[in-house]
């Protein structure tokens, strides 16, 4: 991921919380949240397996209307995948197929609405998400070579260079005491993470449109100070 997109983000969550403390400062809780992430893909193009991931992040809670608060902050998250290959040149053992490992960096900023079912204890979240991540980077060069299952001459290494700018929908709730709480969530890419492998002239596959919308569950702990 590049400098710029990451200042771009971070400058994004410094006006936000800026707003948020000339508006909403009574009722104000900031907190550090970190947890594990299940990740995919979901894609006609290519057989994926599953992956496992981290998060980290700053995040804002104020009180808004009624028994509605707002949350607002911004992560950064780890996510592996695998995607399914075979070795051309490992004719002894038929072309071995194996999952190839990828990993996945982002920054994400999100805005969610969150309906308090108990006040301070309970309550329901939704709502947008911008992802900036960068490229789908193969964990092992090793694998470069490896043709992805499917097609002919596509290579591992082809489809690194990812769409860079994402929005997600994401929905979950979140349970504990003030000062500490538990929390899952859904997030379901909307926007097309394959799109900027249909400009590639790198891509020598003619005819293939690559379509491919990210789904994961996190899971973590938010500590408010």
């Amino acid at each position: 991921m590049s400098l710029k997109k990451l200042l771009f983000v971070t400058a994004l969550f410094i006006g936000l919380q800026a707003f948020a403390q000339r508006n909403f400062d009574e009722n104000n809780h900031i907190g550090l949240q970190g947890g594990f992430s299940f990740f995919n893909i979901d894609t006609d193009n290519f057989t994926t397996e599953q992956g496992t991931g981290y998060m980290m992040g700053f995040t804002t809670r104020g009180a808004f209307y009624n028994n509605f608060d707002l949350i607002y902050g911004i992560n950064f998250i780890q996510n592996e995948i695998g995607i399914l290959g075979r070795d051309l040149n490992n004719t002894q053992q038929g072309f071995f197929e194996q999952s190839i490992d990828y990993t996945i960096q982002s920054v994400q900023l999100n805005l969610l609405g969150s309906y308090n079912i108990v006040r301070k204890h309970l309550s329901l979240e939704f709502g947008p998400i911008l992802n900036v991540n960068g490229k789908m980077k193969l964990k092992q060069d090793d694998f470069q070579a490896f043709i992805l299952d499917g097609y002919e001459n596509l290579e591992a290494q082809d489809i690194e260079n990812i769409s860079r700018v994402h929005f997600h929908v994401a929905g979950g709730i979140t349970a504990g005491l003030e000062n500490f709480r538990v929390s899952a969530q859904y997030q379901y890419g909307v926007t097309n993470m394959f799109a900027r492998l249909n400009d590639s002239e790198s891509i020598n596959e003619p005819g293939t449109n690559f379509e491919g919308n990210s789904h994961s569950i996190i899971a973590m702990a938010i500590f408010y100070f």
